[in-house]
């Protein structure tokens, strides 16, 4: 069942198109991860999926509320990338007082600080004032007051960018957790590796739009890296392969390209080898997210010219 929905979601701020006729659906229970560069756009997806921006056109449902209806807003948690913590305020302090934001009594909401400072790895720091906590511990009591109402959906925007390895794996961790016990939890986040290690399905936006998306099996199953190293290749065999390989890149003797699939490549180091090569290697590579993010954002950025 989808609990995050998004149906044509458009921003347009004056004449800049935030984000452009987005449709998304995260099944209960998963972890999503949204990628895209710098002004692609995510911020504003989340931020009109949490209520805190109005969308200019398009419609948007969480845990079966739109946004802005306060029944669902109950049941999200939310990290923004830029968050600002009341540094008067005691570690605890902050986290009770989020719980009660969160309809819970003074009692439970003394007990869940005390339990998410545990989660967060800030057990024992509860009573130093947050002004005196460093970067790091300051993202991890965010996190922590994100997850301090025990909400059944999580948006958490770049929740490692202040952290150590230690820390970002901590980070995994706990959101494997949540996952386990069955909370969704929305990921943006620049980091491709920890979201290769922690995301069920990953959406790609680029310029406002999604460019892909689906489970990360499916997306590594497309065109993959081939590297060929052989000799003999012609300069008129060279400018053929130009042709029907526009991403292909020659290097001495080595030639890297995208294949779709085995058999292209089977039919490819046939091609050569008819036109009088000799094929000393070849190396399949394995799609990363890495190299499929890069693909597909160098992929937007020159139909855009």
């Amino acid at each position: 069942m989808a609990i995050i929905e998004a149906q044509s979601l458009t921003k347009v701020y004056g004449r800049q198109v935030a984000c452009r006729e987005i449709c998304l659906s995260v099944e209960e229970g998963q972890v999503f991860g949204l990628l895209g560069p710098n002004g692609a756009g995510k911020s504003t997806l989340v931020k009109m999926l949490v209520g805190l921006v109005y969308p200019t056109a398009g419609e948007a449902r969480v845990a079966g509320y739109p946004p802005q209806d306060l029944r669902g807003r109950r049941q999200v948690g939310f990290l923004p990338e830029n968050f600002r913590l009341h540094g008067w305020l005691k570690g605890e302090e902050l986290l009770t007082f989020h719980a009660r934001l969160a309809g819970l009594d003074s009692r439970v909401a003394r007990q869940r600080a005390a339990e998410v400072l545990e989660l967060g790895g800030l057990a024992g720091e509860g009573q130093k004032l947050v002004a005196h906590y460093s970067k790091g511990m300051q993202q991890r009591l965010g996190l922590a007051a994100a997850l301090v109402g025990d909400p059944r959906v999580v948006f958490l925007d770049e929740p490692t960018s202040a952290l150590d390895p230690l820390g970002r794996r901590q980070v995994r961790e706990i959101l494997l957790a949540l996952k386990e016990a069955g909370k969704t939890v929305f990921l943006n986040s620049h980091l491709l590796s920890e979201v290769e290690q922690v995301c069920d399905r990953v959406a790609i936006i680029n310029r406002g739009t999604v460019v892909a998306s689906g489970r990360l099996a499916e997306l590594q199953a497309g065109p993959t890296m081939v590297t060929i190293e052989l000799a003999g290749l012609t300069r008129e065999l060279a400018a053929e392969l130009c042709r029907c390989y526009p991403d292909l890149q020659l290097a001495g003797d080595r030639l890297t390209m995208a294949l779709g699939d085995r058999e292209e490549v089977a039919a490819l180091v046939g091609r050569l080898v008819a036109g009088g090569c000799r094929i000393y290697e070849v190396v399949p590579g394995h799609n990363s997210l890495e190299d499929i993010f890069v693909h597909l954002v160098r992929e937007g950025e020159q139909a855009c010219g």
